[in-house]
């Protein structure tokens, strides 16, 4: 027969082993990612603090790190009817491997703003002249040859991350989580 002592440090073990195993395991923004923070400003010249500064608690971003992906990216913009439902914050970020000089940025800034004329359309594009490997590990995604459609909050947590065209029910899951309250 065993004594209650027994019973009693079975039993503390048990506990100890789960509350070591639920401090160890990875929280959802390091298995889904986090932004990094810069500073960076729309094609407007309108600054912006990422993520701190983001115009919304949930913002879509949709996400590039090639040229020639602007039909998937429109594929978005339309799937989810960004221009004209204002319950949706979002903004087109290209990622652009940093050239190292304001004239290698200008001028990459300058392309994009030859490609998007509307004012509409250049105050919800953030260029980000970064390290694009870096950004990639950071934001927990799988490479650079996919557009990424990726629901980020003020704290630069990854909240939701679809890739590629668009499909209606990844869309769902980027609504159902941009319509989350956070607490």
């Amino acid at each position: 027969m065993k004594s209650n002592v027994t019973y009693l440090g079975a039993w503390l073990l048990a506990v100890g082993l789960a509350f070591g195993l639920a401090v160890a395991s990875p929280s959802d923004s390091s298995v889904m990612g986090r932004l990094p923070d810069f500073m960076a400003q729309t094609l407007l010249r309108q600054p912006v603090t990422v993520p701190q500064g983001l115009p919304s608690d949930r913002t879509l971003a949709l996400i590039t790190f090639q040229r020639g992906k602007h039909a998937e990216v429109e594929s978005w913009i339309q799937g989810l009817n960004l221009r004209n439902d204002p319950s949706i914050t979002w903004m087109r970020m290209p990622v652009v491997n940093d050239p190292g000089t304001l004239t290698g940025r200008s001028e990459v800034e300058n392309r994009l703003l030859q490609r998007y004329t509307a004012d509409r359309e250049r105050a919800n594009l953030v260029p980000v002249f970064t390290d694009r490997a870096s950004f990639v590990r950071s934001a927990g995604l799988n490479g650079t040859d996919q557009v990424y459609a990726v629901v980020v909050n003020r704290q630069g947590e990854v909240l939701a991350r679809v890739e590629g065209q668009f499909d209606a029910d990844k869309a769902q899951t980027l609504r159902e989580t941009l319509q989350q309250r956070s607490f």
